[in-house]
């Protein structure tokens, strides 16, 4: 598969960078419905249902939150990724971070979560200085509203931003529906699955769309287990100018 002469590496951080549904995915659920029944007085297994109503239509629960009730979203964030302990849980591979460190080109953390949680995560476990930079929930806006992934305009914004081209630019992500968005507007896609298992048994709400069935889609470029194989997917030599 052959290689544009400068890469700029978007790396997805829950599943792709280290193992969420150990760490987050559930804690993080129960908090959103915690949220949903305070703010909406609502019944516990009403709040889920609607968590997950608006993760199915807008990609994010958040989105919906803010549209149909007025919630904040930074209060939203902020309450519910607060996770005590998560440090304790946190894991990922050491083959991974040491890939990460030799992978050539720019490196970008692009994550649905927030800045904070994302900043915990990566100092945790000493992935800080593997990336050029952390795109956050709350850098994916547009005229004044929140576009996350797998939002194609934020997409394109998001390599304008970077000062790049769309076509040479490599999400690396595990969920499918944000490697559909990105391939359509002309990014390569890998699909990280080393963490897919684990992630079909989260809560709903909080599951990523798209895990399964495992059979690769047309627009993902590779299925990848670990992060040195990208370098064998595009061949890349530690040589290679950028």
């Amino acid at each position: 598969m052959s290689a544009p002469r400068r890469w700029t590496w978007l790396f997805d951080l829950d599943n792709t960078l280290h193992d969420a549904s150990h760490a987050a995915f559930g804690h993080t659920s129960a908090a959103m419905t915690d949220y949903i029944a305070t703010h909406l007085t609502l019944p516990s297994d009403e709040a889920a249902a609607l968590g997950l109503h608006y993760w199915h239509r807008y990609g994010a629960t958040l989105l919906g939150l803010v549209r149909h009730h007025g919630v904040k979203a930074a209060h939203f964030l902020e309450e519910t990724h607060r996770l005590p302990g998560l440090e304790q849980r946190l894991r990922m591979s050491a083959h991974d971070r040491a890939a990460l460190r030799r992978l050539p080109g720019r490196k970008f953390v692009l994550t649905n979560a927030p800045r904070a949680y994302a900043m915990r995560v990566l100092d945790t476990l000493r992935l800080t200085g593997c990336f050029d930079g952390v795109l956050s929930i709350e850098d994916m806006t547009m005229f004044g509203h929140h576009r996350p992934k797998p939002d194609a305009r934020m997409l394109r914004h998001v390599a304008a931003r970077l000062k790049t081209r769309p076509s040479r630019c490599v999400l690396v992500e595990d969920t499918l529906a944000h490697q559909r968005s990105a391939r359509g507007i002309g990014m390569k896609t890998a699909w990280m699955q080393r963490y897919l298992r684990g992630a079909i048994h989260t809560s709903p709400a909080c599951m990523k769309v798209g895990v399964h069935p495992f059979p690769k889609p047309a627009y993902v470029c590779a299925r990848i287990n670990q992060i040195q194989a990208l370098r064998s997917v595009w061949r890349i030599r530690d040589e290679l100018p950028y």
